[in-house]
Parts: structure tokens; sequence; C-alpha cells
């Protein structure tokens, strides 16, 4: 049978509804090619045409909201969202920037000039997220969830009125962890906001990776806590989860970035791979929009944080 191009184009209408969100409707047009379009269901990634709508099959319907799941052929959240990558050896580095959705002008110009290689962290308690959200998806970026997790200095350092608290009973934060992931859809995985104390109890901590990971989501460790104990708990309960090597943007000055930019390549000339961390401020995004251009000619790969996470269905 004839293997015709599924990406031969389609009759794309948008519409913006009253809360901001956008509904695409998608109908065929005439393709080249006459045999039907086959699509591997397990591939990496989506149909760019669909990127900005989840897959129906890994959500499910909750009094939070709908909550990603792993689909009935065991198809994951983080395989259907994550940036196909090209799988050649080489140079990898995935660059995470932070906190989208808190402001309506950062997150846009994030947006706009950073390329679609760079993965995007929405903060859960930002606005617009499900607009936003379709637009980083239709830009070709993957996507993660940030849920406030409780820091050491906490309640003087409050991340939020649902963050996850070492105090509270495992159902609460698990509750408080539900409204978060309710807040968008087509995300590969979660970010800590802030954290340390939360992220050093294991106790604690045990119960809510579980429930990331049986939902088919990566964890990324933002990697700001020395005694961080993801590692040992994401072992224990089969989470995929990833570490950040370095925050780049911890003075917020664009030839400073630059040079954390260059440390980063440097870790991922060494180990192969590198991630990096940054929030959505304009000297980060400039940085990183310049760094950018001339990786490839330097024979580094931008990925997807989803490519470079520890995976024990893929060891």
């Amino acid at each position: 049978m004839p293997r015709a191009e599924p990406r031969s184009g389609a009759n794309v209408e948008q519409m913006v509804t009253g809360d901001g969100s956008v509904v695409t409707k998608y109908s065929p047009r005439p393709r080249d090619g006459s045999g039907p379009v086959l699509v591997d269901a397990m591939q990496i990634g989506q149909d760019p045409r669909m990127a900005a709508q989840p897959n129906e099959a890994l959500l499910e319907e909750t009094p939070l909201g709908r909550l990603p799941i792993v689909g009935p052929d065991g198809r994951r959240p983080m395989d259907q969202y994550a940036r196909p990558s090209s799988g050649a050896r080489g140079v990898r580095i995935a660059i995470v920037v932070s906190g989208l959705g808190l402001s309506q002008t950062g997150t846009q110009r994030a947006i706009a000039d950073l390329p679609e290689e760079i993965t995007f962290a929405f903060a859960a308690s930002g606005n617009s997220l499900q607009r936003w959200m379709q637009e980083a998806r239709r830009g070709g970026h993957e996507i993660l969830l940030q849920v406030p997790l409780e820091p050491f200095d906490y309640p003087a350092n409050d991340p939020g009125p649902e963050t996850l608290l070492t105090t509270k009973p495992a159902a609460r934060n698990i509750e408080n962890l539900h409204k978060a992931m309710g807040e968008i859809t087509n995300y590969t995985g979660v970010m800590n906001y802030l954290g340390g104390r939360f992220l050093s109890d294991p106790a604690a901590m045990e119960p809510v990776m579980r429930d990331i990971g049986k939902r088919g989501l990566l964890f990324l460790d933002d990697g700001t806590s020395a005694q961080s104990k993801t590692a040992t708990v994401a072992k224990g309960t089969e989470l995929p989860y990833a570490f950040a090597d370095l925050q780049l943007d911890g003075q917020l000055d664009i030839n400073a970035i630059l040079k954390k930019l260059d440390e980063l390549e440097r870790i991922a000339r060494k180990n192969g791979q590198a991630i990096g961390v940054a929030s959505a401020f304009d000297e980060s995004v400039d940085a990183i929009a310049k760094w950018s251009e001339g990786a490839a000619m330097r024979g580094i790969e931008i990925v997807g944080v989803a490519a470079l996470s520890n995976d024990p269905r893929n060891p």
C-alpha cells in the first residue's frame, strides 16, 4: 500500500472564544498521492497541524479539570507532546524558559522571539494559560507545567495559595497537584517552582512523584536545591526525571547570561548533553535567542527536555 504524505495540508479556521482560548477547526483539503494517510500512533511528537490540540485519549475528566493519563495503548503524554529530536549522536542541549503565563508581555515576547527548539514552562498560577499554551505549541515548542512547592523559607517566601507543603497530608498535596495539572494540557511533564524544602523530604515527595509518573509525565528538577532527593525518589517510583545543570540568569545581564550559556555548552561537550533553565526576562530571552542562532553550526542540537530525561522505559 503506498504511503501518502500526511502533512500535505489542511484548511485551518481559528476562532477566539470569550475567555481568550483559541478554537481551531481542521478540515481536509486535496493532497498529493492516492493512498490513505498512515500515521504511526506511537511516534514521538505530533503532526504540527494538531500540536495545539490535546490527544483526548490521554485525558481524564475530573472535578479538578482534565488531567493527563497514559493512553489505552500505553502512549504517555511525555511521548505525545515531546519535541522530536534527530536521534543522532552528538552534543545535545535543552534550554527551559520558565515562568510563562505570569507576565503577558514576557510570555508574548518569549513565544515570538525564541526558536521552536526551546522548551517553555508555564506557571500553574499564570493567566490565559490555555491560549498561551496553544500559541506555544503551534510554534513547535515542547512545554512543561510549573507547580509551586514549599521552599525552605516558607511562608516568608510563599509560592502561592495551593503550594504543596511537607506539613500537609499526601491527599491534600495530590489534590493541589491535580488543580495545577488541570490548568492546561499538552505538556510533557512537571517542573518545580521553588520547592527546596519539599524536594528534600522523600516522605512528602514520594506520593506526588508517583502520581506524576503514573500519569505518563516526567519531572524536571531545576537544580537549585543541593538537598534535593529527586533522583532517589524518582528511581523508586519509576518516574522519568531530569536535572537542570545550570541556572542561566542568576545575574540579569545579557553578557553574563551568554557566559552561562557558554558554560552550559562546555558541560554538554564533556557529558554529551546538558540542561539549562532561565526565566522569561527580556535579558534572558535576548541572550538565548542570540546564542541559539549559531548552535547548529557549532555542532549542537537543541532538543526538548523530554529527550534528555532519565526514562525507565528507555534505559
